[in-house]
């Protein structure tokens, strides 16, 4: 039985918005618009975005980390192996942190995609 979640949603190119969606995964991979890969924030809660996007040439979307993140995210609560909503407090923490929208060219983003291979 799916449960319904509460999220951050970030879109490039717009101001984070709440939204509810299914903990199903065809509804988290519809939402980031192909197949998911889940981050880890370090206080509760994962950003889950597209694993694919900037093979995809997905917009960028934000910085996050020395890195770029491309196409549509969400943030989400962890509880332990299984997702949760976000508390009113992740909610306006996640929609403050992510209010700037930023503009980040097609070239930065393929600065950023790739492998790093390290040989012993």
């Amino acid at each position: 039985m799916s449960k319904i979640l509460r999220v951050v949603m970030v879109e490039p190119h717009e101001a984070p918005y709440e939204l509810n969606i299914t903990d199903q995964l065809e509804d988290l991979q519809e939402t980031v618009g192909g197949m998911i890969e889940v981050i880890g924030n370090g206080d509760g809660t994962l950003l889950v975005c597209n694993e694919e996007s900037k093979l995809m040439g997905m917009d960028g979307n934000r910085r996050l980390n020395g890195d770029v993140i491309a196409g549509p995210f969400f943030v989400v609560g962890t509880d332990g192996e299984n997702f949760r909503s976000l508390t009113d407090a992740e909610v306006e923490r996640y929609k403050q942190r992510f209010a700037e929208v930023e503009d980040i060219f097609p070239e930065e983003v393929q600065e950023h995609m790739g492998f790093t291979f390290f040989a012993w």
